[in-house]
């Protein structure tokens, strides 16, 4: 790698195509919000010829961010795809968004890929790249997803690709730095009046060669005699560590003998344990705007090609056969079944709903009719997706290159496309042959924590509202959709401020639902503290029938989870036998629409214990009205408790912040249940705390734990709120104190 003369075989314009799976490279980009992902994808793109110049992030200009959104909020929002060719192999660049609230977007793109490029930034702070970054390096470690790291803003002052590097192996490296080491080490140009050396080419250690960029042109040189010592003690480490992870003993035998080691041999290594997921190569990298060739563009490239391994070469995701039928033996190839799924859905403004797609197996082609099924995606927390199947006569084809689609012939196994017009598919739906239809494991999706309340703005926009919110879940697996029964409220959960934002814009925007935000409520309940008892009388004379209805009721509280117990004990044929139901169906109806602060009423066993009744004047809703009356004097003649759900929440972080968890848990009123480790380094917490307080736990938790933490959180029960809460809650009606 990195010694070859290269030509930009890519044709801006025209849709990358693969004529076999082993030439595809399916590599997905991670890293933090402003690591330079973007720029490096803009920079591999024009270095490949994809491209005839780089745009730039701040202008909006590039390649992968391409919707208005991402222009107006200046920041990737979505998952996008860019696929370049290089030496005669395809590479589909999946780019990611590297802000946690788009992490939907991120797990999307690993499953599309076989291998991963995180990109970290020199001039972060090491808390950054240990966030969310670290998280989705133990994902794609549990996986053995093949891994490299790529060290960027080097020519920003004050920056230290030794530094970095040191950090990256023991945040990525655990237990074993020494598989992750640089494969390049920079050349730096001379020291400016502040003390900064730009970048100017790199130093293969493998090859002993540098690769110079001061010209503007890539051009290859042999290292100086004052760089010999430092590139030796650098390139006897890579050696070892390529050894050790690539498992060669022979050739670890012969090294420690101190037999001399072709440079194709170790580069044989250096691919079989990049490719095994057990080493991961740092490469440092400097993309220019200006320039034809970003400083460590070519080296990435090559990287990919000769060290990430192809489609065929990875397992696929488990499949279930649907109906009994038989399951076919399924691998990465073009002539067998057909197996793809749907990883991302999108809608155009003028095309509809698009769905990109990833071929695991056969060969997709237009006007074909596939089996669609659909599961939605593994969510811990909720069933919002429920099972669909249906037959779906397959759209055109075409290959994404940022927001223009180039038409494709057919997909074959391994590779990516766009389908227009693929029925109701949703991310995570299955798309397999009619006669053999199969269902792949879907991927976890994060579950949203964020809650938004949202209304119309007005009579036209509540008219299409539900048709907004239908496709804006559909698009987006980590959005749930929630009609709440209790608050009368339309509710959006989402996992943080910043996929808020992207939702109202998306409504607004994109549906044309001009929404409002409200405050969101809780589903808080009534219950009686003590015993009492009530006298419903309903008696009007107006002409004609009247209404003549009386009932006696008694009142007792009940323990936690009892619900509403209604017992009948008139004897004498007080209460005709018909009306008794009428009566039950009155205190029932009342205790939903609660007694106090207008909140459900729940564990009390109300008893029918007298009343009268009029020949004439006695009806179903007298009684109805008469059995309310009575439980709301009931009501009136006691302390009426309030109750608050209660959650049980488990948040798992690193082990230097459980401290600081704990205590801010026992601030929102939490009740701290125990603490467990969970792998190396982390704690899971465990707790019990009231909903009220924790509304704002998903950005809270993530500003106190710098972005490493996340949790869990589910309804334990209802159980009463102390008595000052109450009484403010009670004096201002429920309207807007029991709001999160």
């Amino acid at each position: 790698m990195g010694d070859k003369a290269h030509a930009h075989t890519g044709a801006a314009g025209r849709a990358t195509t693969a004529d076999r799976p082993s030439s595809v490279r399916n590599v997905v980009l991670v890293g933090h919000s402003g690591s330079g992902k973007t720029t490096l994808v803009e920079a591999l793109a024009l270095t490949a010829g994809a491209v005839n110049r780089a745009g730039r992030v701040e202008d909006g200009a590039t390649v992968s961010d391409y919707d208005e959104i991402e222009h107006r909020q200046q920041r990737s929002v979505q998952l996008s795809l860019v696929p370049v060719e290089w030496d005669g192999h395809k590479i589909n660049l999946l780019d990611t968004p590297g802000y946690a609230d788009f992490v939907g977007e991120l797990r999307a793109g690993l499953r599309a890929a076989d291998a991963a490029l995180f990109v970290v930034s020199a001039a972060q702070e090491p808390e950054a790249v240990a966030g969310t970054t670290r998280a989705v390096w133990e994902e794609c470690a549990a996986v053995g997803m093949p891994r490299a790291i790529v060290v960027t803003h080097l020519d920003t002052a004050r920056t230290s690709f030794d530094e970095m590097t040191r950090i990256c192996g023991e945040i990525f490296g655990g237990e074993d730095p020494d598989a992750v080491l640089p494969l390049y080490l920079p050349v730096l140009g001379p020291e400016a009046p502040d003390g900064h050396a730009p970048l100017t080419g790199l130093t293969g250690l493998l090859t002993q060669r540098i690769f110079d960029y001061s010209s503007g042109e890539r051009q290859e040189k042999p290292p100086a005699g004052t760089q010999q010592t430092m590139l030796q003690e650098a390139r006897a480490r890579l050696i070892e560590g390529i050894i050790a992870e690539s498992e060669d003993e022979t050739l670890m035998d012969r090294y420690l003998g101190g037999a001399g080691i072709d440079v194709p041999t170790l580069v044989d290594d250096l691919e079989r344990a990049v490719a095994r997921g057990s080493f991961h190569p740092v490469l440092p990298a400097a993309p220019a705007a200006d320039a034809r060739q970003g400083i460590g563009t070519v080296e990435i490239l090559d990287l990919i090609t000769g060290g990430f391994p192809t489609p065929p070469e990875r397992p696929l995701p488990d499949v279930t056969p649907l109906h009994g039928a038989p399951r076919p033996v399924l691998t990465c190839a073009p002539e067998g079944p057909l197996v793809a799924e749907v990883v991302k859905t999108a809608s155009d403004p003028y095309v509809g709903r698009v769905s990109l797609v990833r071929v695991f197996s056969g060969t997709l082609r237009p006007d074909e009719t596939v089996h669609v099924f659909g599961h939605g995606l593994s969510d811990p927390g909720h069933e919002t997706r429920p099972f669909h199947e249906a037959e779906v006569r397959v759209g055109a084809l075409s290959s994404p290159f940022g927001k223009q689609q180039r038409p494709l012939t057919a997909c074959i196994a391994g590779d990516l496309a766009c389908v227009a017009k693929l029925g109701s598919a949703e991310t995570g739906d299955t798309l397999s042959t009619q006669d053999g239809p199969l269902l792949m494991d879907p991927w976890t999706a994060p579950d949203p924590l964020l809650p938004l309340a949202i209304e119309a703005h007005s009579k036209a926009d509540e008219d299409k509202l539900s048709q907004g919110l239908a496709r804006l879940v559909a698009e987006d697996p980590t959005m749930r959709l929630e009609q709440n029964q209790d608050t009368r409220q339309v509710v959006l959960w989402c996992l943080g401020e910043a996929h808020q934002e992207v939702a109202l814009d998306r409504l607004h925007n994109r549906y044309g639902v001009r929404v409002d935000a409200v405050p969101h409520k809780v589903s808080l309940r009534e219950t009686f503290a003590a015993p009492s008892s009530g006298h419903g009388r309903h008696v009007k004379q107006s002409g004609g029938h009247g209404q003549y209805a009386i009932c006696d009721v008694d009142v007792e509280p009940l323990p936690p989870g009892s619900g509403i117990e209604f017992v009948d004990k008139v004897v004498g044929g007080a209460v005709p036998r018909q009306f008794v139901p009428s009566v039950e169906k009155g205190v029932r109806a009342q205790a939903s629409r609660g007694v106090a602060s207008g909140h459900p009423l729940v564990d009390v066993r109300i008893t029918l214990r007298d009343g009268k009744s009029h020949s004439v004047d006695s009806s179903d809703a007298a009684f109805q009205t008469a059995g309310a009356l009575a439980l709301r004097e009931a009501a009136a003649g006691t302390r009426i408790q309030l109750l608050e759900p209660v959650d049980e929440v488990q948040v798992l972080v690193p082990d230097d912040y459980v401290g600081p968890v704990m205590s801010d848990l026992s601030g929102r009123r939490g009740r701290v249940i125990g603490t467990e480790q969970s792998g190396p380094g982390r704690t899971l917490v465990r707790a019990e705390v009231p909903e009220l307080e924790i509304g704002r736990y998903a950005i809270d938790l993530r500003s106190l734990s710098h972005g490493t933490g996340r949790f869990d959180r589910a309804y334990a029960r209802h159980e009463a709120m102390p008595a000052q809460l109450a009484e403010r809650i009670r004096e201002h009606q429920g309207d807007g104190l029991n709001d999160t």
